[in-house]
This record gives structure tokens, C-alpha cells and sequence, in this order.
């Protein structure tokens, strides 16, 4: 598994480098997120080991907070890992790092996942509870079926 610190770093690099401009906390969080999912969805593992926590505008990473107030998010992702993950990295580029983070926040909410770490909690509370990897792999599973129900009907669309 890989360091979720050397995974964030590469997003953040790799925003900047695609979009020209740093990208903002609360998106980094959201498509770490995603990427996790993602990470499911094509490989049937996690990327990383370490867990969101529930906040009230969606999954954060607690230990990136302090790392990304600070610039310090400048380690590297190995080149293996880079070409392991290629996939997954340019699905949730093209599908999510266009979206503002405000759209990302609202389809994180719509995730099992967190739903679920937030059970109990009240709207404005920034909630400790964390997403649980089991939960995650069930939003993937979800997203898999969604996504292949998308493409048969595209399919019948298209005959």
C-alpha cells in the first residue's frame, strides 16, 4: 500500500500541473477520496491504509490538514506506483478534479460511506467517526454496478 502522504502530494503536483493553479484543501481531500474508491473499483484494494474522517462537508484526511497548511505536501509517489495506479489517477482526473469542490463535497455525501461514519452526528459537527475501508468497498461496488448499467444502456442506445 502506499503512503497517503506521497498519494496527496502527487494530486496536488499533478492539479497544479494539469490546471496551472494549487489546488484547494477541500478538493485535495475529495479526490483523495475518490481516489480511494477508485482504487477499488479497478484494483479490489485500497491505494492507501489510512482513513477519512467524517466531517460535515464530506471525507477529510486529518493528517494532510496540517501537511498542506504548511506546503509541506512535496513527497514523491515511486514511479511503480505511478504506473500501478495510472488508471485509476486518470479516471478521477477526468471524472472529478474538473468539478468544483463544493460539487465534489454534495457527491460525497451521497457515499454509504460516509453516511454512515456521521450517523448520530449533527449537521454543523465535524465528526471524528472514521469511513471504514469495508464501507468504501461497498460505495465502489455500488459505483461498479452503476457504471455498468450505464454502459449497456449506452449500448442499446447505440444499436
Amino acid at each position: 500500500m502506499e503512503n497517503v502522504i506521497n498519494v496527496a502530494s502527487y494530486i496536488a503536483q499533478r492539479y497544479f500541473d494539469t490546471f496551472g493553479e494549487t489546488i484547494g484543501e477541500m478538493k485535495l481531500h475529495k479526490l483523495l477520496y475518490f481516489t480511494q474508491r477508485e482504487c477499488f473499483i479497478q484494483k479490489n484494494k485500497p491505494m492507501f491504509a489510512e482513513q477519512f474522517a467524517a466531517w460535515r462537508y464530506g471525507p477529510v484526511m486529518t493528517n494532510i490538514r496540517s501537511l498542506y497548511a504548511h506546503g509541506l505536501l512535496n513527497k514523491s509517489l515511486s514511479v511503480a506506483a505511478q504506473k500501478e495506479y495510472a488508471t485509476v489517477f486518470d479516471f478521477v482526473f477526468k471524472q472529478y478534479a474538473p468539478k468544483d469542490a463544493w460539487s465534489l463535497s454534495r457527491l460525497s455525501h451521497g457515499e454509504c460511506s460516509w453516511k454512515r461514519a456521521r450517523h448520530g452526528l449533527r449537521e454543523e459537527e465535524n465528526g471524528m467517526t472514521p469511513l471504514l475501508l469495508v464501507d468504501i468497498r461497498r460505495d465502489a461496488a455500488i459505483a461498479r454496478i452503476r457504471r455498468m448499467i450505464i454502459d449497456r444502456m449506452n449500448k442499446v442506445e447505440n444499436v
